[in-house]
C-alpha cells in the first residue's frame, strides 16, 4: 500500500470506466439483474463507491464480459492523486461523507456544514466522485483543533462513538444505507 489514499469510483466514473450511462450501473445492482452484487461496493452518505481495483476487474467477471477503458483508469488516477488500488471494500480505511461528518460532530443541519466547506473553512475533500465530495475520517479528525479555533459558536466536538463505529465499519447512522429511489421505492414500504 502506497500513499494513504485508496482510488475510488462512484456511480458516474463506473459508468464511464465500461462506456456506459450511469443508469447502467443502477441495473446491473438491480436483484432481478444479479450483475453487480451491491456488497461489492461501500456506502458513504447514502451513495455507493467502489475500490477501484474491484471496478476495473468487475468487467471480466460479468456473463457478456464489459471492456474496460484504460485511459481513463489512468486519468482517473492521475486525478486521485498518490494512493493505492485496493480490490475490497474491507481493505478501505474509513471514509466519510457530508451525513457521517453532521453525525460525527452532532452539528445542527447539513447547512452549517455546508456553508463551513463553501466558506473554504473546512478542509478540502479528499476525493470527489460522481458530484459528491467525501474525506478519510482521518483528515477530518485532524482538522478538529483547526476547526475548533476557527469556529464561532459550535464546539466541533468528535463523538467518540461515532468515530469507533466509522473505524469498525458498524456505523449505522444517517448515511449508512442506501436510499432506494424511484419505481422502486414503493416496494420497499
Amino acid at each position: 500500500m502506497c500513499g494513504r489514499k485508496p482510488y475510488l469510483v462512484g456511480h458516474q466514473e463506473f459508468a464511464v470506466l465500461y462506456g456506459v450511462e450511469p443508469q447502467m450501473v443502477g441495473q446491473w445492482l438491480a436483484p432481478s439483474r444479479g450483475v453487480l452484487d451491491p456488497a461489492t461496493a461501500i456506502v458513504v452518505s447514502g451513495v455507493r463507491y467502489w475500490p477501484l481495483g474491484f471496478a476495473c476487474r468487475f468487467g471480466k467477471t460479468t456473463p457478456r464480459p464489459k471492456l474496460l477503458n484504460v485511459r481513463y483508469r489512468k486519468l482517473l488516477i492521475a486525478d486521485q492523486g498518490e494512493g493505492w488500488e485496493p480490490d475490497l471494500g474491507d481493505e478501505l480505511p474509513a471514509i466519510v461523507g457530508q451525513q457521517e461528518i453532521i453525525e460525527l460532530f452532532h452539528l445542527p443541519s447539513q447547512g452549517t456544514l455546508a456553508t463551513r466547506i463553501a466558506q473554504g473553512g473546512f478542509p478540502k475533500e479528499d476525493w470527489w466522485l460522481s458530484g459528491s465530495r467525501l474525506w478519510l475520517l482521518d483528515t477530518v479528525i485532524e482538522a478538529v483543533p483547526e476547526l475548533q479555533v476557527s469556529a464561532r459558536s459550535l464546539p466541533w466536538e468528535v463523538d467518540d462513538k461515532v468515530e469507533a463505529a466509522l473505524r469498525a465499519g458498524t456505523y449505522e447512522g444517517p448515511g449508512s444505507v442506501v436510499l432506494t429511489r424511484g419505481r422502486h421505492a414503493r416496494k420497499g414500504l
